[in-house]
């Protein structure tokens, strides 16, 4: 269940826009897909930041939420992120939704939603499937407007289309 008082929203505002910046960083160091992640533990303490990183690396699994989890897990020497919330950017594709089962993610908080690869609701609701052993709460549309100018700015620009 999820904290749905007005200091949530503001705690979940503050770091959808770190996870805003890092898509940012993304985007400009990277040429990636604008999409940033980063997780906190329960206490609400920084644990991981992470951006897609599947172009340049060469690995189809490198997306935001894989690169935050992966540093979450070696910064806290395990493969579980208990208690731990992910912010990102663009609603979880299943893949993603799926590592953060088996990570036992508590939370997860994104911006975008995705209407054609979607797994916390928009097309797939794999996060909350009954049939899995853990659930994760999900808060959807944080700062969404923000987050999908700009994806849809980046692939304007991508297949080489003004912005009006």
């Amino acid at each position: 269940m999820t904290d749905d008082t007005p200091a949530a929203d503001a705690i979940d505002q503050r770091w959808m826009r770190h996870a805003l910046a890092l898509a940012t960083r993304a985007e400009r160091e990277d040429d990636e897909v604008p999409v940033g992640a980063l997780i906190v533990d329960g206490d609400g303490q920084l644990l991981a930041e992470g951006w897609n990183r599947n172009i340049g690396d060469h690995d189809p699994s490198a997306h935001a939420e894989i690169v935050a989890m992966r540093q979450a897990g070696m910064r806290l020497g395990n493969h579980r992120l208990l208690g731990c919330t992910l912010y990102v950017t663009l609603e979880p594709c299943a893949m993603c939704a799926m590592a953060m089962i088996h990570a036992r993610i508590a939370r997860v908080v994104y911006g975008a939603s995705d209407p054609k690869t979607g797994a916390a609701g928009s097309v797939f609701d794999l996060l909350a499937d009954p049939r899995h052993n853990h659930r994760v709460a999900v808060t959807g549309g944080v700062l969404a407007k923000e987050a999908g100018a700009r994806l849809s700015a980046y692939f304007r620009a991508r297949r080489g289309y003004r912005s009006s």
